[in-house]
């Protein structure tokens, strides 16, 4: 009788260990749904602010170098002198200079006599024109040698190299440097979206790194007329006022142009996600419970939220916790 009741009992077991395990692999179903954090992409308007970062320049780099090689008889200015337009920087040998001036002084002379003599008829008018000639090309001749002799300095500015000391004959490098300080200039290369909006004269903010807490301004002074089919950019000179000599040629800084207001599209910064082994970023849109990799293009950033160029639109549902469980087709459950 035991035997038989044992035989009745198993059966009935093995149906409610069964029907106990459909259950459970039920509940494990519904439980592989992952629970996010989500938010809604929204439009918002968003100043258009591009940073660049640049070197400044001078707006005017002189090379002081005379037409043809000589020796040098007197450097009168040193690196990092103040120099003033036409001030005398360099004296070259002038001994032929000395033999043309004693040439002019002796025909000159004549060209006095002979007009004295053309008024008495001593002389043929054609006698006196002719040492006229020979007198208007010895100028030239003395001016030409007088400014490959005497080197002066084109522009208000600085001195800010020097190859050579007194004696030295002239070869190949140039025997100082001068660079226009006052105004700077530096260029950048804007991406060709913003090509319709830099205008001439558009102000500009310039940081550098050397004066951390202080903002330069400018002028956008030249605008590249050609884009470069390689990078897509566009080249943008920007004038810098220097009337406090407190900014170099060679320092690094950042050059900060606003471009006006437009609407973007905007979430939070969590949302956003780098792919591993690569530079790409990316966001989880929620479509019909399920999550889908979105690579997108990042704007600003806007304090605690991305801007983003491509890749969302507003209304868009995007997963801002939780993304490192998730994969592409991934059925989640919204939390929050």
């Amino acid at each position: 009788m035991k035997t038989k009741n044992r035989i009745l009992i198993l059966p009935l077991l093995c149906i409610a260990i069964l029907i106990s395990c459909g259950k459970k692999k039920e509940e494990v179903k519904e439980d592989t749904r992952i629970k996010v954090n989500a938010a809604i992409a929204q439009a918002e308007p968003v100043a258009k602010i591009a940073t660049y970062t640049a070197n400044v320049k001078a707006d005017v780099i002189n090379q002081i170098t005379p037409a043809m090689p000589g020796r040098i008889e007197k450097i009168y200015v040193e690196i990092g002198d103040r120099v003033s337009k036409g001030q005398l920087l360099v004296q070259m040998e002038s001994s032929s200079l000395q033999q043309q001036n004693t040439q002019l002084s002796n025909l000159e002379k004549d060209y006095a006599r002979y007009s004295e003599l053309l008024k008495v008829g001593g002389v043929a008018q054609q006698q006196v024109d002719q040492i006229k000639t020979q007198i208007d090309v010895l100028r030239t001749a003395i001016k030409n040698i007088q400014e490959n002799t005497q080197l002066r300095s084109p522009i208000n500015g600085v001195v800010t190299d020097r190859n050579y000391d007194n004696g030295d004959v002239f070869a190949q490098k140039p025997v100082l440097t001068v660079q226009q300080l006052n105004p700077l200039k530096a260029i950048v290369n804007v991406s060709e979206s913003y090509f319709s909006k830099v205008k001439m004269n558009m102000p500009v903010n310039i940081q550098l790194d050397v004066y951390e807490n202080e903002t330069f301004t400018g002028k956008v002074s030249l605008i590249y007329p050609t884009i470069d089919p390689n990078t897509h950019t566009f080249g943008v000179q920007i004038t810098i006022n220097n009337t406090n000599m407190k900014v170099r040629p060679g320092m690094f800084g950042r050059v900060t142009l606003n471009f006006g207001t437009d609407q973007s599209i905007v979430v939070p910064d969590g949302a956003v996600q780098k792919q591993t082994g690569a530079n790409d970023k990316y966001v989880y849109v929620i479509e019909n419970g399920t999550a889908r990799y979105r690579k997108v293009e990042l704007g600003q950033h806007l304090d605690v939220n991305y801007e983003i160029l491509s890749g969302v639109n507003a209304g868009d549902t995007v997963v801002t916790t939780g993304q490192s469980r998730l994969i592409d087709g991934a059925a989640i459950e919204i939390v929050k």
